[in-house]
């Protein structure tokens, strides 16, 4: 896919999860998830869970209705679904709930998905990754892996990750070709001294230009 940020597409996204914010455990983590996945114009947003779907799914739900695209939670078993329905209420209509392998489903029947979530709880999230990341129709696609901090980070080459300190970590991770390397981006942390609040801003540079420290 040819990579085409939207700002506005990612402000309404973002606008729209914060206004549900009060019902999420880590609102920090939906809000951005969903202004990347809408920045992104994502049209295919896939998560994979090691349990049921929380409410990280709602935040690509608001995504969603702004690039009009599908949103998919690969669950490990049919007890999950339910559950996950029960936890996201009304707004589970807007999903698509498959129970599954993960790595296998994103190879093959989600083989076009442009942003994947996958929980770093997944004996198999590196696995996942690697069946991401070897399917060529996936250039410009971003991988984000939530809950990072608790199972250590994923190394992967052909690719660019950044561990980021929002809720339980998020590692995100966009899929590159070879000759796409070359453009570089870099995510920011801030913190208010003030608020304690976070900000994440992506900065872009050109070839062999960073940012110093």
């Amino acid at each position: 896919m040819a990579f085409c940020w939207s700002a506005e597409n990612a402000t309404k996204a973002y606008l729209k999860t914060l206004k549900m914010s009060h019902k999420a455990k880590e609102p920090n983590v939906a809000e951005f998830m969903s202004a990347q996945a809408a920045g992104n114009n994502a049209q295919l947003m896939v998560l994979a869970y090691a349990g049921a779907a929380d409410y990280t799914a709602l935040a690509l739900v608001a995504a969603a209705h702004q690039t009009g695209g599908r949103v998919v939670c690969i669950l490990p078993g049919l007890e999950q679904i339910q559950l996950s329905k029960n936890i996201l209420g009304y707004d589970s209509c807007h999903i698509e709930f498959v129970v599954g392998e993960a790595r296998n489903l994103v190879s093959s029947k989600y083989s076009e998905a442009d942003f994947v979530l996958i929980d770093c709880n997944l004996e198999d999230h590196e696995g996942i990754l690697r069946a991401v990341q070897a399917c060529k129709k996936r250039n410009g696609a971003v991988v984000v892996g939530y809950n990072a901090f608790a199972r250590g980070s994923w190394r992967s080459s052909g690719s660019r990750t950044q561990l980021l300190p929002i809720g339980g970590g998020l590692l995100v991770t966009r899929i590159t070709s070879p000759d796409a390397l070359g453009k570089r981006s870099q995510w920011i942390v801030k913190v208010d001294k003030c608020t304690g609040e976070e900000h994440v801003f992506k900065v872009r540079f050109p070839q062999g230009k960073g940012i110093k420290a």
